[in-house]
């Protein structure tokens, strides 16, 4: 007879799986290779976000619900204005380099949390309103679902995408 599934671990799989993408959503990593540096900052017309713009939201969004999960001190940060970056188009190269690294780095950071055995899914998070590790895991994966396919969109949009 097969040994069954611990419940906790499966689900635990099935979270990672869906941060990373893939299955029924696009990856990140797929999404953002090779766009041309030219197009970081165009806006597509009757469309307002460039890819620099989703990129960044991404990043900064993601890098927001980890601190809240992880800092019995975190501080909401003020939507739109702090969620969204000022210009459409990146500083520098260096800056997307920037963003792409610490988009990884705060998914890893994700994913860790996730796979620690000692991190309860379905306790509250102490300093929430009754938010859990769960719900953030979800809203995360859903989060940047959403904009990937808008990221993805604007590369159609832009003409830099092929199917």
């Amino acid at each position: 007879m097969p040994k069954e599934k611990d419940p906790n671990q499966v689900l635990r799989q099935n979270l990672i799986d869906l941060l990373n993408g893939g299955n029924a959503h696009a990856k990140f990593d797929d999404i953002i290779k090779n766009l041309p540096p030219k197009l970081r900052g165009a806006k597509p017309e009757n469309f307002p976000h460039s890819p620099w713009m989703l990129l960044e939201h991404l990043r900064i969004a993601q890098e927001d619900i980890l601190d809240f999960c992880l800092n019995p001190k975190y501080k909401a940060r003020k939507w739109p204005d702090d969620y969204w970056p000022k210009n459409p188009a990146p500083p520098s190269d260096a800056a997307w380099t920037k963003s792409v690294d610490q988009f990884h780095a705060d998914a890893k950071a994700i994913t860790k949390l996730i796979s620690d055995p000692k991190t309860d899914l379905f306790a509250p998070i102490a300093w929430g309103d009754g938010q859990t590790i769960l719900r953030e895991a979800l809203l995360v994966a859903d989060h940047n679902a959403y904009h990937l396919g808008q990221l993805l969109d604007v590369r159609r949009l832009l003409g830099a995408w092929k199917d």
